[in-house]
């Protein structure tokens, strides 16, 4: 996804989110993040990487940009999967309009990100927050374990 990114939306989303603050994107409180990208992102960072991702949260923001967000741009080694499929129309509707290529690539990566945290079949998110409580650990983030929504689909697709 992150080469997806930069190859077709870098310029136009550089722009607007993150310059011109025209989107929610990269906003103060514009993301949700579950528990599985933080546990992702915690396997595949070094833990000055980690040091630096929780003093940013522990300082105080008085600007409307992301608490995540600093002077490099996002301090995630691998972004919350909300932030990497998070694409504003305006910016879709000027790439895809050139790239047919562009727009069949999202179409196999909204596809693929369902795999990760849509619970209508067993899910990766799902699995880690599993093992995570199995081990008694236990966060409001885990959104596939506590948010109504997500259970509703689960028990419909009978996975419950």
């Amino acid at each position: 996804m992150a080469a997806f990114q930069s190859r077709y939306f870098q310029s136009h989303c550089h722009a607007a989110c993150f310059q011109q603050q025209r989107s929610a994107c990269c906003s103060k409180d514009g993301i949700v993040t579950f528990f599985a990208d933080l546990v992702v992102n915690a396997v595949v960072s070094e833990p000055s990487a980690l040091d630096a991702l929780i003093a940013s949260l522990r300082t105080p923001r008085n600007d409307m940009k992301c608490v995540y967000l600093g002077p490099a741009g996002c301090r995630w080694q691998l972004k919350p999967i909300v932030c990497e499929m998070f694409i504003c129309d305006r910016a879709k509707l000027e790439v895809f309009a050139a790239s047919s290529r562009a727009s069949a690539m999202w179409d196999a990566l909204k596809k693929e990100e369902m795999s990760f945290r849509w619970p209508d079949q067993v899910v990766l998110f799902d699995e880690l927050e599993s093992r995570f409580m199995a081990a008694g650990v236990s966060s409001s983030l885990m959104y596939l374990h506590n948010s109504p929504g997500l259970i509703r689909i689960k028990k419909k697709a009978g996975l419950l």
